[in-house]
């Protein structure tokens, strides 16, 4: 345990002494690139926030609607004779496009049945065997101008159904 918080404690301010030493070696003027590296992601934040409110306003009408709620209530008897919890399916739908609403959902959940419950973990491993896709790919993708994603799209929803079935496969197995 002592190696561990050594580690811990110094493995930072080794980084940086690393990369400080590496770059006089090479000559390169390590600070005047952290400051343009320091622009560039401004210019990045910046360049990605109509991205980031058309998310947010597109997940608030879609719970806002009832849409959610609608969803789930149309997927409920399937959902219930192959043993997977409805509580679930807001948190599998919302995924894929906001983590921050997800955190939001598997807080409600954990808070509602608990985190030792069936759905509390189902909820926990839901929430790391997924990513949040649509996300990714608005934010990233709209920042540095590619227009034609729907492959990147196709392949990011197929792995967030894997890690969704996987979470539902490997916590009905494990608990």
């Amino acid at each position: 345990m002592q190696l561990i918080s050594f580690i811990s404690l110094w493995i930072i301010p080794a980084l940086i002494g690393f990369i400080l030493i590496y770059s006089t070696w090479k000559k390169v003027p390590a600070y005047e690139s952290f400051v343009d590296g320091g622009k560039e992601g401004i210019k990045i934040a910046f360049s990605i926030i109509p991205f980031l409110v058309g998310m947010l306003v597109a997940i608030t009408v879609f719970r806002a609607s009832g849409a959610l709620d609608y969803t789930v209530d149309l997927m409920k008897p399937l959902l219930e004779k192959i043993g997977v919890p409805a509580e679930i399916v807001p948190l599998a739908l919302i995924r894929p496009i906001s983590g921050t609403a997800a955190l939001g959902m598997m807080s409600d959940i954990l808070s509602v049945h608990g985190p030792e419950s069936y759905i509390g973990r189902l909820a926990s491993v839901l929430q790391g065997s997924t990513d949040t896709t649509f996300y990714v790919l608005t934010v990233y993708f709209g920042a540095v101008g590619i227009k034609k994603m729907g492959d990147a799209l196709k392949v990011g929803l197929l792995a967030d159904l894997v890690g969704i079935i996987a979470a539902i496969v490997i916590v009905a197995w494990m608990f």
